[in-house]
């Protein structure tokens, strides 16, 4: 009886407001409680303020003081009403007010559960009596409430619902697979093979595979949704049967919009700098656009430019990208939601310095590659030495270059290490002034140097791919101990034939040193031997030799 006047007062007090219970007032009156209105307002919004809650429900809410903030308060109050609320042998009805000198005060028999001074009533432009009134109604239909959900017939009732939503939810759970799994048959029986029929009329320019598989994605996610909706309606029912867990049903919701709605008011709140941001993109893009085509120009000999060689257009486009970029995003840094944030900037120092930690070599090797660029060292396709290492450049990077040896292996050499190193260009000056290619040998000091450089001339001359001019030449490199030093230099065009070259020119020289019976002494020796060290004419083509045709074995013609 006592519950069923309580919510029928709490109900016209919802209806007609706290003005109901007020006497009128006259012109006079009603401006003082205006102007008290408005500086309630304002002291509001300067003292903070707390709720006093019950199982998630909301009774009224207490201003703090400077030695009670309002947080400690309406725990302390919320507390009180709960152990009055757990106590069976407090009656509802023993809630009373008492009203004091300067505050009212709301018991329960003895007990203190909450009093109001004028201080509360500065916000609401009220007295503090209502405030307590309206107070005293809530808190005891809050009791009732509580009292009335922990009895053991509505626990054990709702216990049965939760049994029931479980397996509701279990069934919907299946019904749901079951579904969508022939659904998903369905569509394979009636769409692949159209899909398939469509790919073929277009000449494979529609994909069957891929708009399969996003087809499939779609299913997917529609059957994810479902199952989440099920969920969510599942736990919203069932957290909200119980009062230990009816917190948690009423945030539920709000446990997943808040987080959307915070982004989407973020969003709106940086459209200005994202509206930046894009138009900073669009007219980077353009430059960036204009900027290779003219250097796309430069690179095809359209547009030259004096002592600027075609090669640098490239690598000259690829620095201009790059100071382009950093540019704009130094403009636009500032515009960027969240840049001026902690959090962004810590970020921002923390990769920065990963980043220069960890790219020391990269940026070393980079430069490198710059650098042999501009000092023109070598090109794609020249043949080079690099620290003992000779072969082709195949591919010249910023970080590395890939160079191809006579014995047809790839290997990656680091920019920083080309840099520091000697390199050997055979093929810069070989088409224009010739490349010297050049041995030794050693002949006694018994024969005639006029007659070995003749022999070494002939040599040269018998080798095809030496170049007649310049003509080749030879130099006396040294007068050893023993004998005689002689280099042999002969041009030619093609640094890529240089190990067919020199294998030829040393065939030749055996050959002509043999004819004339000279016995080649490098690298030195301690006596003259007993016989001439040289090879015999008819020994020449010993097997498993075999002579050219139209010669004999001993080296004649026919």
């Amino acid at each position: 009886m006592h519950r069923s006047v309580s919510i029928v007062i709490l109900i016209l007090v919802a209806i007609f407001g706290p003005t109901a219970a007020l006497a009128p007032r006259d012109a006079g009156a009603e401006s003082a409680v205006t102007a008290r209105s408005a500086q309630a307002d304002v002291d509001a919004q300067e003292i903070e303020h707390a709720a006093v809650t019950l199982d998630g429900r909301l009774l009224f809410k207490v201003r703090g003081i400077p030695a009670f903030p309002a947080e400690e308060r309406a725990a302390a109050i919320g507390e009180r009403i709960r152990a009055i609320a757990a106590d069976e042998s407090v009656a509802i009805d023993s809630l009373r007010i008492l009203e004091m000198e300067d505050r009212t005060r709301i018991n329960a028999g003895d007990r203190l559960v909450v009093s109001f001074t004028d201080a509360d009533t500065a916000a609401e432009g009220v007295s503090r009596q209502l405030i307590a009134e309206r107070a005293l109604i809530k808190i005891r239909t809050a009791i009732a409430a509580y009292r009335y959900d922990r009895s053991p017939r509505v626990l054990l009732i709702n216990t049965l619902y939760l049994l029931c939503a479980t397996l509701l939810l279990l069934v919907l759970l299946f019904s749901i697979r079951v579904a969508f799994r022939r659904l998903d048959g369905l569509i394979q029986l009636r769409l692949k093979a159209r899909l398939e029929a469509l790919e073929a009329k277009s000449q494979h320019m529609v994909q069957a595979q891929l708009l399969w598989k996003a087809l499939q994605g779609l299913f997917k996610g529609l059957k994810v949704a479902a199952v989440l909706v099920l969920v969510y309606i599942y736990l919203h029912s069932v957290l909200g049967l119980y009062p230990w867990t009816r917190p948690f049903a009423a945030r539920l919701l709000t446990l997943l919009m808040d987080p959307l709605r915070a982004m989407g008011l973020g969003l709106l709140k940086s459209l200005p700098g994202l509206a930046f941001v894009a138009v900073m993109v669009i007219v980077t893009r353009y430059v960036l656009k204009v900027t290779r085509l003219f250097f796309d120009s430069i690179e095809s000999g359209t547009v030259t430019l004096a002592r600027f060689d075609r090669e640098w257009a490239m690598p000259s486009y690829r620095i201009a990208r790059l100071l382009i970029i950093a540019f704009a995003m130094v403009v636009a840094y500032p515009y960027i939601p969240g840049s001026s944030s902690d959090a962004f900037k810590g970020i921002s120092i923390f990769l920065g310095v990963v980043f220069s930690l960890g790219s020391t070599s990269v940026i070393a090797n980079m430069m490198a590659g710059y650098t042999m660029i501009y000092r023109r060292a070598f090109r794609v396709g020249d043949r080079i030495s690099i620290d003992n290492v000779t072969g082709d450049v195949t591919e010249r990077r910023l970080m590395v270059t890939h160079l191809r040896t006579i014995k047809n292996e790839e290997i990656v050499v680091p920019n920083s290490t080309i840099i520091n190193s000697n390199i050997v260009n055979y093929s810069t000056l070989a088409a224009s002034r010739g490349l010297i290619l050049h041995t030794t040998v050693g002949i006694g000091y018994e024969t005639p140097w006029r007659q070995v450089e003749a022999m070494l001339l002939l040599a040269a001359e018998r080798t095809p791919g030496l170049l007649g001019e310049p003509p080749p030449f030879v130099l006396q490199k040294s007068l050893g101990d023993f004998a005689v030093t002689y280099e042999l230099n002969a041009y030619c065009d093609d640094p890529h034939a240089m190990s067919r070259l020199y294998t030829a020119m040393h065939r030749n020289i055996l050959d002509l040193f043999n004819e004339h019976g000279v016995q080649i002494m490098t690298p030195a020796y301690e006596g003259d031997p007993e016989m001439p060290k040289v090879v015999p004419r008819e020994q020449w083509y010993l097997a498993p030799a075999t002579p050219p045709q139209g010669q004999d074995d001993d080296g004649s013609g026919p």
